[in-house]
């Protein structure tokens, strides 16, 4: 098995450059740790890289993981509710959101009230457009079974009726109808 530090220093040099809306060595990253599971922590510690490039390319490769094997995440769900929800950048608040939604079935309680609470706070304090519509997403999906949440999110589904951006408002009518149409 190889070395966590030099692992993360290799994905790092990977995941860096390049324009930064491709996908770079992105999926080199993921193939690799498919092969060698273990690998997943040196991803992991790259979100703390300083390259912001760098932590869009690992939220991407966390997608793709996640995707492939939802239990690989389990162990990480805790640090990512207070490490990487601390990260101020529009791809991890939108990664988050979506890990979140792949991940419901295997959170415990306390890890969905916390989820929970880190999606509401990105929706309310986010103005960027993949976040917002990411976040109503899944906060719609969950709101079905929980009508406190529903309660929660009828106002900010209103409100961004009325977004200017197209994506924005769209998302929200196709939601709020989705959610409310019976009322």
């Amino acid at each position: 098995m190889r070395d966590t530090t030099d692992t993360r220093d290799l994905f790092e040099a990977m995941l860096t450059g390049g324009h930064p809306n491709s996908l770079g060595r992105t999926v080199e990253v993921v193939d690799m740790i498919l092969a060698e599971p273990p690998l997943l922590e040196a991803l992991y510690q790259c979100y703390f890289s300083e390259d912001a490039v760098v932590r869009l390319r690992v939220s991407s490769s966390m997608k793709r993981i996640c995707h492939a094997h939802p239990d690989w995440l389990v162990p990480y769900v805790d640090r990512l509710l207070t490490e990487i929800s601390q990260i101020n950048q529009a791809s991890t608040q939108w990664t988050l959101a979506q890990l979140f939604g792949e991940l419901v079935d295997h959170l415990t309680t306390e890890q969905h009230r916390r989820a929970l609470a880190v999606m509401q706070n990105n929706l309310t304090t986010s103005s960027d457009w993949i976040v917002i519509n990411q976040t109503l997403q899944i906060l719609a999906e969950w709101a079905k079974t929980d009508a406190d949440l529903a309660r929660w999110l009828e106002p900010h589904l209103l409100r961004f009726q009325g977004d200017s951006r197209k994506s924005v408002a769209g998302i929200a009518r196709k939601l709020h109808k989705a959610l409310f149409s019976g009322k």
